[in-house]
C-alpha cells in the first residue's frame, strides 16, 4: 500500500501511521481501514454502546478523509439503519467537517470511533443527518443489523465491509433479551435523561480524555436550532468553547453566579443611595446659594433708594 503513494506527503504519512497502529491494537468496539486503491476512503464498523438500544448492533459506515488531514476533519457516513442517524448521509457532528472549528490535529480516526461510539444514545435535538426512532424500533434494527453486512459501492469496498463485518461478528456480544416491564412504553425522564445518558465504550487509547469534552461539544452543537443564544454578547449555543476550559469549571462558573447574586444586588442599592443623597446635597447648596445671592440683592436695592 505504501509504494503507491508519496511518503513524503503529511496526510499520506499520518493516514498510513494510523492503518498501521489500528492493525496492532485492534479493538472489540470497532474496526476500520482504508481502501487499498484510496487510502483517504476508509470503511468502518462500530459495535452499539453497552445498556443502550444500540446493544449487540453492528453498525458500518464510511469516513472520508481530506487531503489536508489531520489538519481537517473527516466526513462520516453510516450505512447500516440504526435509528440514530440517516444512512448515505454526512452527518453532522462536532468531530465531522461541520464544525472544522472544534476539530484537532491531535485526534484520529480512532478517537473519532470512540466518540461515535459515545453519541450514539445521545439526544439528537433535529441535528443534520440525525433520527429519533422509539427504542423498540432502534432494538429491532440493532439485532437485523447482525444478519449481513449493508451493499455498497465497488467490489473492493464490499469486500473490505464483509471482512469488516466478520471481524465485528467474531468479537460482538449477542443482543440482549429485552424486557418490556423494565422500560415501559411512554417512561421517559422530564429533560430526556433516558435519551442522553451515554455509556461510554472501553477506552483503547488516550482518547478518552478527549471523549468526554467531545461528547460535551456535541450536545451543545446539536441544540443550536432549538437554544440559539438571543445575547450577541453571550456565549453562542454552537458549541464554540475555548479549548482550554475544561468541562468542569463550565458549571463551576455557573453554580457560583446562581449561589451569590445577593451581595452584587446589595453593591448596587448602596451605589443608588450614595449618588442619590449626593444630588440632594448638591441641590440644597444651589438653593441656598441663589438664596444668598437673593438677599444680597435686596439689600443692596435697598441702600441704592436711601441714597436717592
Amino acid at each position: 500500500m505504501a509504494e503507491k503513494y508519496n511518503l513524503k506527503n503529511p496526510a499520506v504519512k499520518r493516514i498510513l501511521q494510523e492503518v498501521k497502529e489500528m492493525q496492532s491494537n485492534p479493538s472489540d468496539d470497532f474496526m476500520s481501514l482504508p481502501l487499498e486503491e484510496n487510502i483517504f476512503e476508509w470503511q468502518f464498523a462500530i459495535r452499539g454502546p453497552c445498556e443502550t438500544e444500540f446493544e449487540g448492533g453492528i453498525y458500518h459506515g464510511r469516513i472520508q478523509l481530506p487531503a489536508e488531514y489531520p489538519f481537517k476533519p473527516p466526513s462520516f457516513m453510516l450505512l447500516t439503519p440504526n435509528g440514530r442517524f440517516e444512512t448515505q448521509t454526512k452527518i453532522c457532528l462536532s468531530i465531522s467537517n461541520h464544525h472544522p472549528e472544534h476539530w484537532q490535529p491531535s485526534w484520529s480516526v480512532r478517537t473519532a470511533l470512540v466518540a461515535l461510539i459515545a453519541f450514539m444514545p445521545t439526544n439528537p435535538n433535529g441535528a443534520l443527518g440525525s433520527l429519533d426512532y422509539k427504542k423498540e424500533e432502534r432494538r429491532a434494527l440493532a439485532i437485523k443489523s447482525r444478519e449481513a453486512p449493508p451493499r455498497f459501492g465497488t467490489p473492493e469496498r464490499q469486500k473490505l465491509i464483509d471482512e469488516i463485518h466478520e471481524y465485528m461478528l467474531s468479537k460482538a456480544p449477542p443482543v440482549p433479551q429485552y424486557d418490556p416491564s423494565q422500560d415501559p412504553e411512554g417512561q421517559h425522564s422530564k429533560n430526556g435523561e433516558d435519551e442522553t445518558h451515554v455509556s461510554s465504550p472501553n477506552p483503547e487509547t488516550p482518547a478518552e480524555d478527549e471523549l468526554q469534552r467531545l461528547t460535551e461539544v456535541d450536545r451543545i452543537v446539536e441544540e443550536e436550532p432549538e437554544n440559539a443564544n438571543p445575547h450577541p454578547g453571550g456565549v453562542e449555543a454552537s458549541g464554540d468553547i475555548p479549548s482550554s476550559v475544561s468541562n468542569n469549571q463550565l458549571p463551576q462558573d455557573s453554580d457560583e453566579r446562581v449561589l451569590n447574586p445577593r451581595p452584587g444586588t446589595r453593591v448596587q442599592k448602596a451605589d443608588d443611595r450614595f449618588y442619590t443623597m449626593a444630588a440632594i446635597g448638591l441641590t440644597i447648596a444651589i438653593v441656598v446659594l441663589l438664596l444668598k445671592k437673593f438677599i444680597k440683592s435686596v439689600e443692596h436695592g435697598a441702600v441704592f433708594m436711601d441714597g436717592s
